[in-house]
């Protein structure tokens, strides 16, 4: 806790720049553990997501997908009252106070319709704030695509997570698979933009860490989320092809100015 708050002083010394181009020091590294994920996903994940989505019906999964969301937000609302966001605090505390009453421990949703978004946020975007460096790229295992810096606010997450204190060590079962059925709603949701990026692009790793890279530094606050918005006009008349691959051109840059 010492730390932690010595750290918070340092939002004083404002955002981290956003960095561009790509710093991937342990590619070789990353490279196996891309890999092994893309193994996993293709052995188990995958399947079970498929199997979820058939055998669970569509209002049951958005029930538990929401409880999932729901856990989360007192790990949100530590994170905004460490980047000194007192407003998303106050969002995400009214949220999780609707939500956890009205909405039936969160198995709905009734927050939303009353204006009272998620603001998402983790330890990571907490260093951002505090002016940390976005560091080198890593793929984690399990996790996948992330950075020196995301790498290390997960851990914090897990670590700090209030849900952790707050729910009794005989129900976190209960915790624990509302996570993994989110998880696998969201992998079935978005299963065709994984299979694509995993399984039909010419470099799969090159094509994660590239949309990684970008959506994150959009979310922190930098360039469009767009991971082709920069491509001159000849890769833009290029990519108009539906067989044309940006990852596979060599004189693609998706970091250009």
């Amino acid at each position: 806790m010492i730390a932690a708050l010595t750290l918070c002083a340092l939002a004083a010394c404002g955002p981290a720049t956003t960095p561009t181009g790509v710093n991937d020091p342990y590619e070789t590294a990353n490279r196996r553990t891309h890999e092994f994920n893309r193994g996993l996903d293709r052995a188990l994940v995958r399947p079970a997501a498929e199997g979820y989505s058939l055998a669970v019906p569509d209002p049951v999964q958005d029930g538990v997908s929401n409880f999932a969301d729901n856990l989360d937000l007192p790990g949100d609302v530590l994170n905004n009252l460490l980047q000194l966001r007192l407003g998303d605090a106050v969002k995400n505390s009214f949220r999780l106070a609707v939500n956890s009453t009205f909405g039936l421990g969160g198995l709905l949703d009734p927050a939303t319709e009353m204006g009272l978004a998620h603001e998402e946020t983790d330890f990571g975007e907490t260093l951002h704030v505090w002016g940390a460096p976005e560091g080198a790229y890593v793929e984690l295992p399990l996790a996948g695509p992330s950075t020196e810096r995301d790498a290390f606010g997960l851990v914090t997450d897990i670590a700090l997570n209030p849900t952790r204190w707050l729910v009794p060590s005989g129900d976190r079962k209960w915790v624990t698979g509302a996570n993994i059925g989110g998880a696998l709603s969201a992998r079935s949701r978005y299963g065709d933009l994984i299979d694509s990026i995993l399984y039909e692009s010419a470099d799969s790793y090159a094509q994660a860490r590239v949309l990684y890279l970008q959506n994150r530094r959009f979310e922190l606050g930098g360039r469009a989320a767009d991971p082709y918005a920069a491509l001159s006009p000849d890769q833009e008349d290029s990519y108009a092809d539906p067989d044309y691959d940006p990852i596979a051109d060599p004189n693609y840059d998706p970091f250009a100015q």
